[in-house]
């Protein structure tokens, strides 16, 4: 789930703009219902595949101005984005970055029969490159109800889904450590096993350059545009580090951190804003909009 190339961004504003309009009587929907607590295996089914078969396979950082570049101190940079809300650390040095790591619980969201979809990750690259190797925990509003799922992805492959069985409130670790063009994507779910994983993948040094770390909030993108942001309160990630040049660091010991905050296709309000830093490792993200 990677930030897009600035090339794309009139187009997709375009089409958030048109998506506002569209979708326009959201905003008078009847009160939310609240979700089942029971699912039939043919419902979950229907949603995981609705999932997998629209969810763009290019989900890069899309820039409103072009994609900062990593500056020479350890300053944190505010800097915004159409899909991404969180942290991120940056370099110019390729293969800077070796490992990221953070800790989240499973926010709970508020459905209406409007699809949405919102992600929480760590991982690295998809800064300023085309590629991302991350993982983490997504929620969907499919049909009136709320779908948990853990996954993994590395880009140019798409998003691989691991289990259903997450619920809001799951304590969540996850880690993306490289040795060479070896990867190991890693994730913890302490309340629901099953939705635990370790993912051996591959990736070359000349494609996976690792030059940022991320710790994320994302409306992820469909083959036609943005998502809606999913309805949550607040996420707050925890314990967040990364490895850079074989030390290991804080979010705030950079080596070029940046705060990201999701704006809509306009750029006049906030979509997911993120606070300052706490200890220099965690941060609390915090809903406001959906387009």
């Amino acid at each position: 789930m990677r930030l897009f190339r600035t090339l794309l961004v009139g187009g997709t504003a375009a089409a958030l703009s048109a998506t506002v309009a569209l979708s326009a009587t959201a905003a008078a929907a009847p009160p939310v219902h609240a979700a089942d607590a029971h699912y039939t295996t043919a419902f979950l089914a229907e949603a995981r595949a609705v999932l997998i078969n629209d969810l763009r396979k290019h989900d890069v950082a899309l820039f409103p101005h072009g994609a900062p570049s990593p500056h020479a101190n350890s300053n944190i940079t505010n800097t915004s984005t159409y899909n991404w809300a969180g942290y991120a650390n940056t370099s110019a040095t390729t293969g800077k970055f070796t490992e990221v790591s953070g800790s989240w619980t499973v926010p709970a969201v508020t459905c209406t029969s409007e699809d949405r979809i919102t992600a929480d990750w760590v991982g690295l690259d998809g800064f300023s490159g085309s590629t991302v190797e991350q993982d983490g925990t997504s929620a969907q509003c499919f049909q009136d109800k709320a779908i948990y799922y853990s996954w993994y992805e590395m880009y140019p492959v798409g998003s691989v889904e691991v289990g259903t069985t997450v619920a809001a409130g799951d304590k969540i670790s996850a880690s993306v450590s490289r040795s060479g063009a070896n990867y190991t994507l890693k994730l913890t779910d302490s309340a629901h096993t099953a939705d635990s994983f370790s993912h051996a993948a591959s990736c070359a040094t000349s494609t996976c350059l690792d030059t940022s770390a991320e710790w994320i909030v994302e409306r992820p993108a469909y083959s036609i545009g943005i998502v809606p942001e999913a309805q949550f309160s607040t996420v707050t990630f925890t314990s967040g580090s990364s490895v850079a040049g074989g030390k290991t660091v804080t979010i705030a010991g950079g080596p070029s951190p940046y705060t990201l905050t999701c704006i809509d296709a306009t750029d006049t309000y906030d979509i997911v804003s993120t606070s300052s830093l706490s200890g220099g490792n965690s941060f609390t993200s915090t809903w406001k909009d959906s387009y």
